[in-house]
């Protein structure tokens, strides 16, 4: 019998969710296995690993999508970093270390989801107001622009003692971020990230990027796909800043600049430009040869051989790994493709068709 097309369809949703299913199953083992049965130093590093892959993967839906190439997201993580923890810091705590905060903000004390949502808010907002400048520039020019803005967040949150305790330390932030929500947004963002890319504004920011005369002439508005995908990833990238925020539970200023910025971009980079799968390989590979490498910066004793300490070997390392992939890899690891469990599904078990054999009329009658 010949499969008709109803049948085809639900045979192609099934492989396509089945395999989706069994690695989200696969993933909770694993992040069960690490809550409950490593150490403290494994739990953090899935915790960073978490973290990162909502930075980075946000990070992808402004520079990857839309050809915007921007070097001051992290001027939105910093943003959504204290505008959760200003609304979770406890309200006795609020007096001590900040007495100068408006009497509305001094006993407001919210939960870490109400909290979260606000700081990616917050980190929303301020991307729609220079977003509407910055938006309109085109390369180089938009990236020192974005620079820029980052170097103005510095200064704000250095200088606004009474929000933000200016240079100094901003401690006793609640440790609520754990494994379970830190890969819940994680998982959340790669399938925004992931449907947002397969969506007409996708395919909006796609043509944009690809081509900008072509998609305006289609009559694509290019600023509004463009504004659309950095806000959508000032958003992410502010919740990303509460669960940094919430995880290292002290931090200043200082701990959103450069080095950080660095660190992001070049996940992005080696992962691939617009492949949310690149993305996340890239966290993963870059969060784990870093923690190897800065391991191994305490010295190492191979049988015979003895190799010293060499401090600040991780970060050197990185930074070659990262200028050996944009000359001979320019595109990244996946260059921008995706890897779709569905599809690998489909090709190791393809739907098979049968079909009718020759119709028989039976034979003569006598």
């Amino acid at each position: 019998m010949q499969m008709t097309p109803l049948d085809r369809g639900f045979t192609r949703a099934v492989l396509r969710i089945i395999p989706t299913a069994v690695l989200l199953a696969a993933l909770g083992l694993l992040l069960a296995a690490s809550d409950f049965l490593a150490g403290d130093y494994i739990r953090r590093i899935v915790i960073g690993i978490g973290i990162n892959i909502v930075l980075v993967v946000s990070l992808n839906l402004s520079n990857g999508f839309t050809g915007v190439f921007s070097l001051g997201h992290v001027g939105f993580m910093a943003i959504g970093a204290y505008a959760a923890s200003i609304c979770t810091l406890p309200v006795a705590l609020k007096a001590v270390n900040l007495p100068a905060l408006p009497g509305w903000l001094s006993g407001l004390a919210l939960p870490f989801l109400p909290a979260t949502l606000v700081g990616g808010a917050v980190a929303m907002l301020v991307a729609f107001i220079v977003g509407l400048s910055l938006m309109r520039l085109k390369g180089a020019y938009v990236s020192v622009a974005t620079l820029g803005f980052l170097v103005i967040v510095q200064v704000v949150l250095v200088n606004w003692d009474q929000l933000t305790r200016g240079a100094r330390t901003f401690a006793g932030v609640p440790p609520h971020t754990t494994v379970w929500n830190a890969w819940i947004w994680a998982v959340l963002t790669v399938y925004l990230a992931w449907r947002m890319g397969r969506s007409p504004f996708g395919r909006d920011m796609r043509a944009a990027r690809d081509n900008e005369i072509a998609a305006r002439s289609l009559g694509i508005s290019v600023m509004r796909s463009r504004l659309l995908a950095f806000c959508a990833s000032a958003f992410l990238t502010g919740v990303a800043g509460s669960l940094w925020a919430h995880f290292i539970t002290s931090f200043s200023p200082k701990s959103f600049f450069f080095t950080q910025a660095f660190a992001i971009i070049t996940m992005l980079v080696i992962g691939g430009l617009g492949s949310v799968s690149g993305s996340v390989i890239g966290v993963a590979l870059i969060t784990i040869v870093s923690e190897i490498l800065r391991n191994a910066e305490r010295g190492l004793t191979i049988g015979a051989l003895v190799i010293p300490p060499i401090y600040g070997a991780s970060q050197i390392l990185m930074a070659v790994l990262f200028v050996l992939i944009i000359v001979f890899r320019p595109q990244g690891l996946l260059g921008g493709k995706e890897i779709d469990p569905g599809l690998i599904a489909r090709r190791i078990f393809p739907p098979t068709r049968r079909r009718d054999g020759p119709p028989d009329h039976g034979k003569d009658a006598a």
